[in-house]
């Protein structure tokens, strides 16, 4: 295949940066280091009045009038749920998830590290206002963690991945269940029965064989998530239900696509060949319906999470965290450190989750019901609870529902981004050690 220049000089290197793993997790640290910078530099103004500017979207009565903050954690973010709910079909369906032997583990590791992390919070937080963050020490943020691991390179095992990663999944599954319940404002009745019709059309379509995404857009977004928005209910909630409705089969089984690509290669191959730089009109033909074939060998449900990866990994998420980190420092910043919201959501996240994950772990390989995956030693067992102390994106969206005051809100949050710099550090040193320990092992 031959290179352009602009194939040389900007397409493959983007590709290459975009591709690796640890992409996404350091521009998510970028741009919220960059926000905290900005929020405490004479641009401070400037940065905060920028997510008060107002938008409106409908006709007439119907109108929803949000500002900038708002239209990204309500709007922007349910792309970012969206794609969480097409990762926690496919690994329930064909994952991790899907084996309950395999998955025994990593979900007893997720529940032990979101109830210990809660019950922590609430230690120090047994009342008032302050008591609505007890979700906020629950979550891990997966983007982060799997940047981590490979910036630690080849000796991490696979099996440590796995397992972070399902854990990782099984924790979105119980956080995006506390913010249904727990973090929703008054129902409006008519809303919900309105999106309740919505997801039966969604689920109805996928019962009948629909696949195309255009159809799926639309009732998902101007009817689910609108009446999500206007029920009470977050909206973000609407994005995960509507992604569950995705079709996950295939139109062509795999046999048959190989077989019929076979056939248009062949059929491709004995074209008369062109010598001008335009294919003839019977290549373009077969090339056409090789694409069609292709489209129908691969589930919507993987194609939409395969298209829509990049999207959440290089602008949803670093909006996010550039909207949400910049925390203006008013006050003694050690008065804020050793205030108990801000206490409760770095011990919930660095001991809760650590305790949790690991405590859990231990008694259920203890009891012989599930095993330490091959590769894995107890210092990585007790490097993943380190690493799943890492929640910034969920927790830092959780601390935005929790509280209605600034203050609280940036304790909350100096809290999340304090536990996660932590976590970060000590979770690295662990699993280097012990994938150190595992060379030597097997030296």
């Amino acid at each position: 295949m031959s290179k352009e220049i602009v194939d040389v000089v900007f397409i493959d290197p983007l590709q290459k940066f975009m591709n690796r793993s640890t992409t996404s997790g350091i521009l998510l640290f970028t741009t919220a280091v960059l926000a905290m910078v900005i929020a405490n530099s004479p641009l401070q103004h400037w940065y905060h009045e920028l997510w008060q500017i107002h938008f409106k979207i409908g006709v007439g009565e119907y109108m929803i009038d949000k500002d900038l903050h708002h239209w990204i954690n309500d709007g922007l973010m349910a792309v970012f749920f969206f794609v969480v709910g097409l990762e926690l079909k496919r690994e329930i369906i064909s994952g991790e998830l899907s084996n309950p032997k395999n998955a025994i583990l990593p979900i007893g590791a997720a529940i032990g590290g979101m109830i210990f992390p809660a019950l922590i919070y609430l230690f120090f937080n047994p009342s008032g206002e302050a008591s609505n963050g007890w979700g906020v020490p629950m979550a891990t943020d997966i983007a982060f963690v799997l940047g981590l691991l490979y910036i630690l390179g080849d000796r991490v095992p696979i099996s440590l991945k796995v397992f972070l990663t399902a854990l990782a999944i099984a924790d979105d599954i119980g956080a995006v269940l506390i913010i249904a319940f727990f973090y929703t404002s008054n129902i409006e009745e008519i809303s919900l029965l309105v999106a309740g019709g919505f997801l039966v059309m969604m689920i109805i379509a996928n019962r009948i064989g629909v696949r195309s995404s255009l159809v799926y857009a639309i009732l998902g977004i101007v009817g689910l998530w609108v009446a999500f928005l206007l029920s009470g209910i977050h909206a973000t909630i609407a994005a995960v239900l509507a992604a569950l409705t995705i079709p996950a089969s295939a139109k062509v089984p795999e046999t048959i696509f190989a077989r019929k690509m076979q056939r248009l290669l062949k059929t491709f191959e004995s074209l008369d060949k062109t010598k001008a730089a335009t294919l003839t009109e019977d290549q373009v033909v077969v090339l056409s319906q090789m694409k069609t074939m292709s489209d129908y060998a691969m589930p919507p449900l993987q194609k939409l999470e395969h298209g829509m990866h990049p999207l959440v990994a290089f602008i949803v998420m670093p909006i996010f965290a550039f909207a949400n980190a910049g925390i203006t420092i008013e006050g003694e910043f050690f008065e804020l450190l050793f205030a108990p919201i801000t206490l409760g959501v770095i011990l919930g996240l660095l001991i809760g989750k650590v305790v949790g994950v690991y405590l859990v772990s231990f008694i259920i390989i203890k009891l012989k019901i599930a095993k330490l995956p091959e590769g894995m030693n107890k210092l990585h067992l007790l490097g993943a609870g380190l690493l799943a102390a890492i929640g910034f994106t969920m927790s830092l969206f959780i601390a935005g529902l929790a509280f209605n005051d600034p203050i609280s809100d940036m304790q909350a949050k100096i809290g999340v981004l304090m536990a996660t710099l932590i976590a970060s550090v000590l979770g690295f040193i662990t699993i280097k050690v012990a994938n150190a320990r595992n060379a030597k092992t097997i030296e």
